[in-house]
C-alpha cells in the first residue's frame, strides 16, 4: 500500500499539482515569469553583446591597426630604436600625424584636422574605404583624403581644395574610414590623408609640435606578436618609444568600452534584481494565500517536503520559462546595439543567438528565481492541518537555520555574479554591501513606522482613515513586503538616473563673461603680439596668454629615471618617465585648481632648488610629496626643483590646465611657445576670426570648445540613448513587480472588501479605505528610495567619481510622484471588483 502511494506521489505526481495550481493562478505566475524574462533579456542582451564586440575587434585587429604591428614615438627615433626596426627587416611604411588647422579656400570654412602623412603600402590590410574607391591609390601622388562626415558639413567634393599649411592639395575622395582613427577623436580633429613626402613641405612641424612617427611592419604569419612584445617594449620605453601588436591593440580597444559594458551589465543586474524581489513579495503573498490548501494536503497524508515542492517546481518553471523568453528578447534586444550606437562602434558586430547565451539565461532564470523563492517557500513546512479549519498563528512559521542557508546563498551568489559582471571584487562587495543596507534600512523604517502608527494610532479620525491606516499593521498585512518592494525599485531607478545624469554633465564651458571659448595652440614666440593684435582688431579680449614649456622629467628623489625603469619593485608609473611634460609658468592659482597639501610658491625664490606645483594626479604616479626633488630635463640643461605645493586640478573643466607649474622668473628664456585663449559672442564671429589666423598663421591650431562641446554632448547622446534605453528595463521591471505584489495581495483586499459591505460599509468608503492605505504605502516606500538613492550616489561622486555631487530635484518631483500615483492606480484599479459586484459574487470568484 506504502509502495503504491510512494508511486503516485512521486516526481510526475508534484508536476501534476504544480500544474494544477498554476493553473488556478494563472494571472500571479505569469507576471513573475514577465518580471524574470525581463531582466534576464537585460543581463543577456548587454553580457552577450559585449562578448560578440570583442570576438569581433579580436577577428579584425589586423585592419583596426593597418598592420602586424607598429613602432611609435612623439619625437624623431634615436640610432638605438633605428637599428632595432633596421634586426626587424626596416619598416615597410612610415606616418607622421599631427592636429593643425585646415582651411578650405572654396568656402572660407577652416577645422582642426588629425593631419596623417602616410606611405604608399599603408595600411597592410582592408581597413582603408573611400569614395570613389580608386581614391585609395590616388591621394599617394599629391592628393589628399578628406573625412567624409567634414565634406558634408562644409558642402566639398571631389576636385576641391584643402589647404594645410604652406601646401593647398586637391581633394580627390572622401574617406569613409581610416586604421588608426576613432570616431570619438575623429569627430573632434576629423583625419586627412596626405602623402608622408609633403610633411615638411606644408611647413606645419614647428616648437611646440605634438607629432608623433609611426613605423609600420608585416610579420610573418608564424611571428608571436605577444612574445615580440614582451622582448621589444622595455627597450623600447627606455628609448622613449613604444611597440603596439595588432593583438595588443585589440585587447586595448576591448577594454575602452569595457566600463561602459560593465555599467550596462549592472543595468541589467539591476532589472533582474528587481524581478527576484517582485518573485520574494509576491511568493510571499501567494504563499499566504494558500496556507489552507496545504493544510488539507497534509490532512489527506502529504508530507511537508511534498507540499514544500510543489511550490518548489512551480518557481522552477517559471525561472525556466522566464529564462528562456529572456533570451529570446534578449537576442533581439543585441540588434538594436549598433542602430542606438552607430559609429562610436570600432567594428561591424555581427549579432547572432548563442547556445551560451541561452543557456545563461535559463540558468540565471532558474537559479535567481529558485534562491529568492525559498525564504517564503520555509514556511509551508510548517504549516499545521489545523488550518483547514480554523487560522492557526504558528509559532514557529521558519527554521532559523534555513533561514541563515537561504540569505548566505543569495548573499553569496549576488557577490559572485556581481564580480563576474564587474571583475572587481573589492566594488562588487561595496555594490552587495549597499543593497544589503538598503533593505535592512527599508525593513527598520517599515516596522518603526508601524509601531509608531500603533503607539500613536489617530482614533479621532474618520471610520475610512482609521480603517485604512489599521490595515498597515493588522495581522496578515503586506506592509513590509510592499515597503521593500516599491522602496527597492524606486532606489535602483533613482539611483540609475542620478548616476546617469552625473556621467553624462561632468563636460561643462562655464558661461562667463571672462571664461573662454576658444583656445589657440602652438603659437611661437615671435607671433604672439601679431596674433594678440588679430584677436583685438576683430573686437574680441584675449584673456590668457599661457607660455609653454616641454620637459622630461630627468631624476625623483635623486634616482635617475633609466635607474626607476630597471627597477622591477618600482610602483613609478611609466608616464611619469617617459612623457614629454607641457609646463607653464605663473604667479597665481587658476579657477580649476586649489592647493590640498603645501604652500603655493609665486616666485623662484633664493634657494638652490626651483620650488613647484603639481598636480595630485602627478604625485601620485610619482610617488612624491611636498618637500622632495625631482629633476627635469629642459631640453638639454638639467634644472633642479623641490615640490613646494600639490593642487587638486579639475579636468573636467574645457581650459588649459597643466600637471606641473613652476613660478614666476624661471622659464622665461627657455625655448617656449604660447598658448591664447579668448572669448567670441556667436558662431558667425568664430568662424571670421578662424578665417583670418589660418590665412595668416596656417601653423597655429584652434579649438572651439563650444564646437567641442556640441560634438561631445552629440557623443554622450548616443550614450545616454542606450543607457536610458537600459534603464526603462528596470523601470518595466518594478512596474511589473509592483503589479504581482498588488494583485497577490488581492485575496486579503477581497476577503476584507467583503466582508465590510456584508456590515453595510458603502463601496465609495471601501475604495477610501484603499486608497489611504496605498496611498501611504506608496509615499513611504518612494521617499525612502529616493532619499537612499540621494545618499548612494552623494557616496558614488565622492569614492567613484571624485566630483561633487550636485542633487538633482527630478527624482523629488518625478519618480516619487509618478511612483506613488502607480501604486495608488494599481491598488484601486485592482479593488474596483469589490464595489461593482455583491459580496457573495466576490468571495464566489475569489474562490474560483
Amino acid at each position: 500500500m506504502q509502495e503504491g502511494q510512494k508511486k503516485r506521489t512521486g516526481i510526475g505526481w508534484l508536476f501534476k499539482m504544480a500544474w494544477r495550481d498554476g493553473k488556478a493562478s494563472f494571472g500571479k505566475l505569469l507576471l513573475f515569469i514577465f518580471s524574470i524574462a525581463l531582466g534576464v533579456a537585460a543581463v543577456v542582451s548587454v553580457h552577450s553583446f559585449s562578448g560578440l564586440l570583442k570576438e569581433n575587434i579580436s577577428s579584425q585587429s589586423k585592419e583596426l591597426l593597418g598592420a602586424d604591428f607598429v613602432i611609435e614615438s612623439d619625437k624623431p627615433v634615436n640610432d638605438r630604436v633605428i637599428g632595432i626596426m633596421d634586426s626587424l627587416g626596416g619598416a615597410d611604411a612610415k606616418e607622421i600625424n599631427f592636429l593643425s588647422m585646415g582651411a578650405f579656400p572654396g568656402n572660407e570654412g577652416t577645422k582642426l584636422m588629425e593631419v596623417r602623412g602616410v606611405e604608399a603600402g599603408f595600411p597592410f590590410y582592408e581597413g582603408l574605404e573611400a569614395n570613389p574607391s580608386s581614391a585609395k591609390d590616388n591621394f599617394r601622388e599629391n592628393g589628399a583624403l578628406v573625412d567624409a562626415t567634414t565634406m558634408i558639413q562644409f558642402n566639398l567634393k571631389v576636385g576641391d581644395s584643402i589647404k594645410l599649411g604652406a601646401v593647398t592639395f586637391p581633394i580627390v575622395g572622401a574617406l569613409k574610414t581610416v586604421p588608426g582613427s576613432n570616431s570619438v577623436f575623429g569627430a573632434i580633429a576629423p583625419p586627412v590623408l596626405i602623402p608622408y613626402n609633403y610633411i615638411e613641405a606644408t611647413g606645419l612641424v614647428q616648437t611646440g609640435s605634438r607629432i608623433d612617427y609611426k613605423y609600420y611592419f608585416k610579420a610573418d604569419v608564424s611571428q608571436d606578436m605577444e612574445l615580440l612584445e614582451d622582448e621589444l617594449d622595455p627597450v623600447l620605453d627606455n628609448e622613449d618609444a613604444d611597440i603596439d601588436t595588432h593583438v595588443s591593440e585589440a585587447r586595448r580597444m576591448g577594454r575602452r568600452y569595457e566600463n561602459f559594458g560593465k555599467f550596462l551589465n549592472l543595468v541589467g543586474f539591476i532589472s533582474l534584481l528587481l524581478g527576484c524581489v517582485g518573485i520574494a513579495s509576491g511568493m510571499s503573498i501567494y504563499i499566504r494565500m494558500k496556507l489552507k490548501s496545504i493544510a488539507v494536503l497534509k490532512c489527506l497524508g502529504a508530507t511537508k517536503w511534498q507540499s514544500y515542492l510543489i511550490f518548489f517546481v512551480q518557481v522552477a518553471c517559471m525561472g525556466l520559462i522566464g529564462g528562456l523568453l529572456g533570451s529570446l528578447a534578449g537576442y533581439f534586444i543585441q540588434r538594436l546595439f549598433p542602430v542606438l550606437l552607430g559609429d562610436l562602434l570600432p567594428v561591424d558586430v555581427g549579432i547572432s543567438l548563442s547556445l551560451q547565451s541561452i543557456v545563461l539565461g535559463v540558468a540565471l532564470g532558474i537559479t535567481m528565481s529558485v534562491l529568492f523563492a525559498l525564504y517564503p517557500l520555509i514556511k509551508t513546512l510548517y504549516v499545521s492541518p489545523l488550518q483547514t479549519l480554523r487560522v492557526v498563528e504558528e509559532k514557529r512559521t521558519r527554521s532559523f537555520k534555513y533561514t541563515i542557508l537561504v540569505g548566505a546563498a543569495i548573499v553569496l551568489f549576488v557577490l559572485g555574479f556581481s564580480y563576474w559582471l564587474l571583475g572587481d571584487l573589492e566594488r562588487s562587495l561595496f555594490f552587495v554591501l549597499g543593497l544589503i543596507v538598503v533593505f535592512l534600512i527599508l525593513t527598520g523604517v517599515a516596522q518603526f513606522f508601524m509601531g509608531l502608527l500603533k503607539r500613536f494610532f489617530p482614533y479621532s479620525w474618520s471610520f475610512t482613515a482609521r480603517q485604512g491606516l489599521l490595515n498597515l499593521f493588522r495581522p496578515q498585512n503586506q506592509t513590509l513586503i510592499l515597503v521593500l518592494a516599491i522602496g527597492i525599485g524606486t532606489f535602483l531607478i533613482s539611483t540609475l538616473y542620478l548616476t546617469k545624469d552625473m556621467l553624462l554633465q561632468k563636460a561643462t564651458i562655464e558661461d562667463r563673461a571672462n571664461s573662454a571659448n576658444m583656445i589657440l595652440m602652438d603659437i611661437q614666440t615671435e607671433q604672439s603680439k601679431s596674433i594678440a593684435n588679430t584677436i583685438t582688431s576683430s573686437g574680441l579680449p584675449v584673456i590668457d596668454e599661457i607660455p609653454i614649456v616641454t620637459m622630461r622629467v630627468e631624476t625623483l628623489k635623486g634616482k635617475h629615471v633609466e635607474e626607476i625603469r630597471k627597477d622591477t619593485t618600482s610602483q613609478v608609473s611609466r608616464w611619469i618617465l617617459n612623457h614629454e611634460f607641457r609646463v607653464t609658468y605663473r604667479d597665481s592659482l587658476i579657477g580649476s585648481e586649489q592647493i590640498v597639501e603645501g604652500e603655493w610658491a609665486a616666485s623662484s625664490g633664493n634657494g638652490s632648488n626651483v620650488p613647484i606645483s603639481v598636480s595630485e594626479d602627478f604625485a601620485n604616479r610619482a610617488m612624491v610629496t611636498v618637500g622632495e626633488k625631482v629633476s627635469f630635463n629642459v631640453q638639454g640643461r638639467i634644472m633642479d626643483t623641490e615640490v613646494r605645493s600639490i593642487r587638486q586640478v579639475d579636468w573636467s573643466r574645457l581650459q588649459p590646465n597643466f600637471s606641473v607649474v613652476f613660478p614666476s622668473g624661471v622659464l622665461e628664456n627657455a625655448p617656449q611657445f604660447r598658448v591664447m585663449t579668448t572669448r567670441t559672442t556667436n558662431d558667425e564671429n568664430s568662424a571670421q576670426l578662424q578665417q583670418k589666423l589660418v590665412r595668416q598663421f596656417p601653423n597655429v591650431s584652434i579649438l572651439d570648445l563650444n564646437r567641442m562641446l556640441t560634438l561631445l554632448e552629440d557623443i554622450l547622446g548616443k550614450i545616454s540613448w542606450v543607457i536610458n534605453f537600459m534603464a526603462f528595463f528596470s523601470i518595466f521591471v518594478g512596474v511589473a513587480v509592483l503589479m504581482g505584489a498588488i494583485y497577490s495581495s488581492k485575496h486579503q483586499r477581497v476577503k476584507q472588501g467583503a466582508l465590510l459591505r456584508t456590515l453595510g460599509a458603502k463601496g465609495t468608503q471601501i475604495l477610501s479605505i484603499i486608497s489611504i492605505e496605498y496611498a501611504v504605502l506608496g509615499f513611504l516606500g518612494a521617499f525612502m528610495g529616493v532619499i537612499l538613492a540621494v545618499i548612494a550616489n552623494a557616496l558614488l561622486a565622492y569614492a567613484l567619481f571624485e566630483t561633487t555631487f550636485a542633487p538633482s530635484i527630478v527624482p523629488f518631483l518625478i519618480i516619487m510622484p509618478l511612483i506613488i500615483l502607480l501604486v495608488f492606480v494599481l491598488g484601486v484599479g485592482n479593488s474596483l471588483g469589490i464595489v461593482r459586484n455583491s459580496p457573495l459574487v466576490v468571495l464566489r470568484k475569489e474562490k474560483e
